[in-house]
């Protein structure tokens, strides 16, 4: 029989994967970022947290044809259109003002939260009900998830362990995507939907139980300048002003048309092209899954022998060569490999993208940053879902697949030529004079003369800083607010 035929054996190789994964590393669990307690409670806070919103994707679509039968489609499609939409707007803005409280709190407070949300769900009665929940769901989610990864690479400053953690979360998040409606499946046997929320709502409650058994590092305070709307949007300006995160982002439109392919229009390509059944449709997605698996496996040793942009910028044409793959329109055994090679490709990229992100800012602008990704690759996702579904209509989904690779490509070439070759983090650049006032601590960008009376560091008083070159590793923030080019002023 075809693999196609054996959906559960996914499941079996995907387990099979995460433990090879975890113990990739060694028989000595220091070597491994869950030898770091705080890690393992994190990690172990997002596995549950994973598999509850796992159940609540499962639950929705039950309570949306409950309401709207035959419209149910519409519902939770529309229903994932306010995610999206909550994740663009939100994220910008709490992650842009998450210094301002402590992180511990923050987390412990949105776990909380999105359980309350999640609990309501039973009692829902509307459709716009449904659209209101979600919305609030999600906005909490789009403060939690940047700020909880912007934590990560703080609790492991060793790069080495950083990466395999990375692997670790997404090995996590694809053996979810796996397992979670299986395991919706066999709570319905003795549940109704119902029960998934508040296994969900559960599930965020012990999230929120092991951080607040964390001790989490302390956090610089930070004072930007430009007040609340500088605050807000320092994010996304400082990401979009650094080389490497603009070749990222491409590199994540790349990413979106690839996964919007394969979730939108797989569907239609196995049951409309070649009349397949509903277990062949899982072996597809299973397939990609897999390919996802695998490469997070590899990504820590690809990296430490090449480096970031090699293999990111490889993973978009492998993603776009296996998208182009469709266009022969293989058969229902031959598209498992096709699929596999997209879900290799896309781990490529997404793996190690948080790396990218956390070598690019300060430590105190971490979850700024991270906001800002989130929101930005959430964006690319916004845009291509929509247009993969209305070329698959349109123009079927062998041409839909062609335009989509070939706009792969073209985000992989545009990625090559955004992020520069660079031999080193610290650059050389110039300073011009000027006078400003914010909290600070002195240091290598802070050394100035004082009266006396500004009290202990870090402390706030109008100070001026001298003009002067110099390098060290590069950021941009208040005191960088452009990349720096040959004798450019950082």
């Amino acid at each position: 029989m075809a693999l196609a035929d054996h959906p559960p054996t996914a499941h079996y190789f995907g387990w099979f994967l995460l433990f090879y994964g975890l113990a990739m590393t060694g028989s000595d669990l220091t070597a491994s970022p869950l030898g770091n307690p705080v890690f393992r409670r994190l990690f172990t806070a997002q596995v549950i947290a994973l598999v509850g919103t796992g159940l609540t994707t499962v639950a929705l679509t039950l309570l949306a044809y409950d309401l709207a039968q035959e419209n149910a489609g519409v519902v939770v499609g529309t229903a994932l259109a306010f995610k999206m939409v909550a994740y663009v707007l939100f994220a910008p803005v709490i992650g842009g003002l998450a210094h301002r409280v402590p992180r511990k709190p923050l987390l412990i407070s949105l776990d909380v939260a999105r359980a309350l949300v999640v609990l309501v769900m039973p009692f829902v009665t509307t459709v716009w009900q449904i659209y209101l929940l979600i919305f609030l769901l999600n906005l909490f989610s789009a403060g939690f998830k940047p700020v909880f990864a912007a934590t990560i690479p703080e609790v492991l400053p060793d790069e080495q362990q950083y990466t395999k953690a990375l692997a670790y979360s997404r090995l996590a998040y694809d053996l979810e995507n796996l397992l979670s409606p299986m395991l919706a499946g066999i709570a319905l046997l003795f549940f109704s939907y119902t029960g998934l929320f508040v296994g969900n709502s559960v599930a965020f409650l012990l999230s929120a139980l092991l951080i607040l058994a964390c001790v989490l590092p302390s956090t610089e305070p930070q004072d930007r300048l430009g007040g609340l709307w500088g605050e807000i949007t320092f994010g996304l300006k400082a990401y979009l002003r650094t080389p490497r995160l603009r070749a990222l982002l491409t590199l994540y439109l790349a990413v979106a048309c690839a996964s919007a392919t394969v979730i939108v229009n797989t569907v239609i390509y196995v049951k409309e092209l070649w009349g397949g059944t509903d277990t062949q449709v899982a072996a597809a997605f299973a397939a990609a899954g897999l390919g996802s698996m695998l490469a997070a496996l590899v990504t820590p040793r690809l990296l430490d022998k090449t480096g970031d942009r090699p293999v990111m910028v490889s993973g978009a044409f492998i993603m776009g060569g296996g998208v182009l793959g469709i266009v022969a329109q293989p058969d229902l055994t031959q598209m498992l490999p096709v699929w596999f090679v997209i879900g290799l490709g896309w781990s490529l990229i997404q793996t190690p993208a948080s790396r990218v992100v956390n070598r690019s800012a300060a430590a105190s602008d971490r979850s700024a940053y991270f906001s800002a990704q989130f929101a930005l690759s959430h964006a690319c996702w916004l845009l291509a879902y929509p247009l993969a579904g209305q070329l698959g209509a349109n123009l079927g989904v062998a041409n839909a697949a062609l335009l989509m690779g070939a706009a792969i490509i073209v985000f992989a070439v545009c990625g090559l030529v955004f992020w520069p070759r660079e031999a080193s983090v610290e650059l050389e650049h110039e300073h011009e004079a000027f006078e400003h006032q914010h909290l600070h601590t002195h240091g290598e960008h802070h050394r100035h003369a004082h009266h006396g009376d500004e009290g202990p560091e870090p402390h706030r008083h109008p100070h001026y800083h001298e003009p002067r070159r110099h390098a060290h590793a590069f950021y941009i923030d208040d005191h960088h607010p452009r990349w720096p080019t040959e004798g450019s002023a950082g």
